[in-house]
């Protein structure tokens, strides 16, 4: 009898610890997919120099691209935990797969498209010169021969480049776009080749360091931006998705024109998907 009873009991004994072991499975499994409540938030990486698409407010990151990478996760169903790590350090989180994605109103060419993946264009850009108001500068062909400030590893510095030669000496590059621009105001420079959003809202917020935009369709093209992925991030899609969702849904026109003050171009930008 005793025997009988240390069998039945052993019987017991394993079903409960089975049980318990299906439980704890069914639990890791609920808590460890992509999107729920308590998965890991995602790693974003910016450069947080660059305004008005992401600066410093305070010890805060805010602008443009900040407000809209906060409501595609949110869109798409994902916490996220946004870091700034400066321009050159974005490329190389995102490549070694430390970070999930980057935010940083990064130009979308093919050269970058080698190494990491985009979502659908979100953006339409291209580049402008800053000179001072009484610079004869009219073009970008004007500017050969000028000293000029640009950000580094830019589609800026690219288009500089173009004009001048690999490696100039006339072409003085610079951590980020605050930099190029004290270069102009302390006479270091003749004149600084940036984004137009960038430019444009510097000459707005000081109009008196009496500066003025320069505009060559023909020097400098169309740039899209894209937020940008490690090599078949599986993200990509659930952010193409939920950029088309805010497009149709008016969220995305509503963040676009709380910062620039104007309708976005989105008939040019949802064109551009591939």
């Amino acid at each position: 009898m005793k025997k009988k009873s240390f069998f039945l009991l052993a019987i017991l004994s394993g079903l409960i610890l089975v049980l318990a072991a299906c439980g704890t499975s069914t639990q890791d499994t609920a808590t460890s997919g992509e999107g729920s409540s308590e998965s890991k938030p995602l790693r974003v990486v910016t450069n947080a120099a660059y305004a008005p698409f992401e600066y410093m407010e305070g010890d805060k990151i805010v602008g443009f691209d900040i407000d809209l990478i906060n409501a595609l996760a949110e869109e798409a169903g994902y916490e996220i935990e946004i870091e700034h790590v400066g321009w050159d350090p974005l490329f190389v989180e995102i490549e070694s797969k430390r970070a999930d994605l980057a935010v940083g109103a990064i130009t979308i060419n093919d050269d970058r498209k080698q190494t990491y993946d985009f979502s659908h264009p979100y953006f339409l850009s291209t580049n402008k010169i800053l000179v001072s108001e009484d610079s004869t500068v009219e073009s970008g062909e004007d500017l050969v021969g000028l000293k000029v400030a640009v950000q580094g590893g830019t589609t800026g510095d690219a288009a500089v480049e173009k004009l001048f030669g690999t490696n100039h000496q006339d072409i003085k590059k610079f951590e980020d776009n605050n930099l190029a621009i004290q270069e102009l105001l302390q006479g270091g420079a003749d004149a600084v080749v940036a984004d137009n959003t960038v430019v444009e809202e510097y000459v707005k917020n000081n109009p008196d360091q009496k500066l003025k935009v320069v505009e060559d369709s023909r020097a400098f093209e169309q740039e899209f931006y894209g937020f940008m992925f490690p090599k078949g991030s599986q993200l990509k899609a659930d952010f193409d998705e939920a950029l088309n969702t805010i497009f149709e849904n008016g969220t995305y026109t509503e963040i676009y024109e709380e910062w620039f003050g104007v309708e976005p171009d989105l008939e040019t930008i949802k064109a551009q998907q591939e």
